[in-house]
């Protein structure tokens, strides 16, 4: 598997394309590109590997990460997957924006429900939907194995050392820390996280390291010792 990230937008987002190497089908998660500088990047890219777009990954709906959907969607046809519980998402956020008076992205595009442990064939990709709501009320990882190699694309729901804001409309900090320590934090160690935001990391090193999930481990350690667990 290869992959290859950009930061697109003022969020920082980052835009994913994952392909099999000397293939041309490729999958885009969380298409970010915002403006014609952006989006002049992107399909220059495509160009220059030689790749084309199959199917779009969304592991949520707020702006950031869908502000290229309905380009590529018009452009190439394909389908985009999303969590249905984030389908207000994106309304909301379209009605926030306009309030402001900055740019919305076009939000009519034509999506494919997915579902908590749902399995995804795509060409030789078999992808893992993995719901974790807390972030967004619909926020999934996808997680993409091989024999040599495995990513989870986590969106905003765990950063590398941090993880997902639950201030926002529909955002619940009690569901992302239950989405995150009874779904992904027990992951093979080794599977290279590749956040909505920021660097790479892996499940190992957010496990030991996260501050933002020391607490639980403590409690745990704690009420082990009043049961007095061996």
């Amino acid at each position: 598997m290869v992959i290859n990230h950009f930061s697109f937008n003022l969020f920082h987002e980052n835009t994913i394309l994952l392909w099999n190497e000397g293939a041309e089908d490729c999958i885009v998660i969380d298409p970010g590109f915002s403006n014609c500088n952006e989006k002049k990047e992107f399909y220059d890219y495509l160009q220059k590997e030689k790749l084309k777009p199959v199917a779009i990954l969304l592991t949520h709906g707020h702006i950031d990460h869908i502000f290229g959907v309905k380009h590529l969607q018009d452009k190439f046809k394909i389908p985009v997957f999303l969590h249905p519980e984030d389908k207000e998402t994106m309304k909301i956020f379209d009605k926030q924006l306009g309030l402001l008076k900055a740019f919305a992205p076009n939000i009519n595009f034509i999506t494919t429900d997915v579902a908590d442990g749902q399995i995804i064939p795509i060409g030789k990709f078999t992808i893992k939907v993995i719901h974790t709501p807390g972030h967004s009320p619909g926020s999934v990882c996808y997680l993409v194995q091989d024999e040599e190699l495995g990513f989870l694309f986590s969106g905003d729901t765990l950063f590398n050392m941090s993880i997902g804001r639950t201030d926002l409309a529909g955002g619940n900090y009690d569901d992302e820390i239950r989405s995150i320590m009874e779904k992904i934090i027990w992951l093979d160690p080794d599977l290279i996280l590749v956040p909505g935001h920021g660097s790479t990391s892996t499940i190992g090193e957010q496990r030991s390291k996260n501050p933002f999930l020391e607490p639980w481990g403590e409690k745990e350690e704690i009420e082990c010792e009043d049961n007095s667990c061996s």
